[in-house]
């Protein structure tokens, strides 16, 4: 799709036999490229039964096609320009709690990372599962979020259970809390001893970007390097 607002109008899903199975889907991820790879994998409705039924690439333009296709699921990325992930969920709340026809989101993340996970799903996110995942898999994953089940990567549904098994919050860490996201991100990825052009290479960004977060995460925490950007990483479990 050339916009990434580009939507079309609700329709009622099929109902049947699962080779008859329909689900409407909308794309929310800030770059083009991974869209267009998604919309290729698990777009071709008469064989997965997914429709792609509008795109987006940040919360504004989330928030307007979410609401104006109603899908039954939302695949969203965690870091959207315009608050992220979190921000999407919280102004389509009210189309989550809808009785008739809910809209629910399923995750798909570079991150696996505990705070991203636990953030969305407090949220109101039916599922994570990281960009890691195969096609299949993730079709799979779509109607079971559709049907209303929980799904999760393998090593995320810890997190969760972690999370919500304590009634207790979160300690908060106002050094971590002066970071964005997307610069949580690369400090995560600089901690695990990924070189610059692995981590554009990862998180679909250009070399000067990430030096440009680098620097910034720098300046904010008061550190010198990235040695000493890893102990702060490692002291905080952030690795």
């Amino acid at each position: 799709m050339s916009d990434p607002t580009e939507a079309s109008e609700p329709v009622e899903s099929t109902g049947g036999s699962a080779g008859e199975r329909r689900v409407r889907v909308v794309l929310v991820d800030d770059h083009r490229m991974f869209r267009t790879g998604v919309q290729a994998e698990i777009g071709r409705t008469e064989e997965t039964g997914v429709e792609v039924v509008g795109e987006a690439a940040d919360v504004d333009q989330a928030v307007t096609v979410i609401t104006a296709t109603r899908p039954e699921v939302v695949l969203l990325d965690v870091h959207l320009p315009g608050g992220g992930g979190v921000e999407v969920l919280r102004r389509c709340a009210p189309l989550m709690a809808e009785a008739e026809r809910p809209v629910r989101f399923l995750a798909l993340s570079v991150s696996d990372a505990a705070e991203d996970v636990i953030g969305v799903i407090r949220g109101g996110a039916r599922g994570y599962v990281t960009k890691t995942i195969t096609g299949t898999d993730l079709v799979d994953s779509i109607f079971r979020v559709q049907d209303g089940d929980a799904v999760f990567s393998p090593r995320l549904a810890g997190f969760v259970l972690d999370a919500f098994a304590s009634t207790d919050a979160p300690p908060v860490d106002e050094d971590l809390d002066r970071l964005t996201q997307r610069e949580r991100e690369v400090l995560r990825l600089i901690a695990r001893g990924y070189a610059y052009k692995e981590i554009a290479k990862q998180l679909f960004i250009s070399v000067k970007t990430v030096e440009s977060h680098v620097s910034a995460v720098l300046r904010k925490l008061q550190l010198s390097n990235r040695h000493e950007l890893t102990r702060w990483a490692t002291a905080r479990r952030l690795v």
